[in-house]
């Protein structure tokens, strides 16, 4: 729930981002700033092409702003290095994708464990927070099939484990219920909301779904790159 007189974990300056489209240049994120507290949970929604994505992106430092600062506990990450970011991410940053993005030759344990390999995180600092995503994910007798033998709700879940694996304190997910049905969308969300609870986080999700917003304690609209705020749900 928000809390106004808490830390700000998040927390965008004037940010833009164009791209060159033909002979036209496309503004897709035109001057947003905006806090996000330790701890809340805001949904983006937005037409697709409204640039809610792209924002994503850029506060997860999946990309570099054209201008404007973006700031995670303080720490300014547009003007870091791709190594020092790429440490960041790895130790504060979770991410999850609407297609997955898993590796089909690993299997779902392997994946779920790509992060702490990239970042050489020791065992003892993840095997305690993997045996609690793998129970509450319900992945227990999942974790040594292919992607290729989950269904996408399956695949889903192994996505979430792998973005939470690290502890991350701020965890952004573009449209991780796009590709599924209503029932598992549902349980999706259910377990983003559980593990978010479980290791105290802040979650900030892309949606073009109205029934995962009202959930979240504020709703913001992405409209021609320019992001407002909708609704307060505290």
């Amino acid at each position: 729930m928000i809390n106004e007189n808490g830390r700000i974990i998040l927390e965008t300056e004037n940010v833009i981002k164009q791209y060159k489209q033909y002979d036209e240049t496309v503004t897709a994120v035109d001057r947003v700033s905006l806090k996000v507290y330790e701890g809340e949970f805001v949904a983006i929604i937005g037409s697709s092409g409204s640039g809610k994505s792209t924002f994503l992106h850029l506060c997860a430092g999946l990309d570099r702003p054209d201008a404007g600062r973006i700031k995670i506990r303080g720490a300014d990450i547009t003007a870091m290095s791709p190594d020092e970011l790429a440490d960041f991410r790895g130790n504060y940053i979770g991410m999850v994708f609407q297609s997955h993005n898993l590796i089909p030759q690993f299997t779902a344990m392997e994946n779920i464990l790509v992060p702490t390999v990239m970042c050489g995180k020791k065992k003892l600092s993840y095997e305690e927070n993997f045996k609690k995503l793998v129970s509450s994910l319900d992945l227990e007798n999942r974790l040594h099939h292919l992607p290729s033998e989950l269904s996408g709700g399956q695949q889903q879940r192994v996505a979430i484990a792998r973005a939470l694996i690290n502890l991350p304190q701020i965890v952004f997910a573009d449209e991780p219920t796009g590709n599924l049905d209503r029932a598992n969308a549902d349980e999706v969300l259910e377990l983003l909301l559980k593990t978010k609870e479980m290791l105290t986080q802040t979650l900030i999700i892309v949606t073009h779904d109205m029934k995962i917003a009202e959930r979240a304690d504020r709703i913001m609209k992405m409209d021609n790159g320019r992001l407002t705020p909708l609704k307060v749900n505290y």
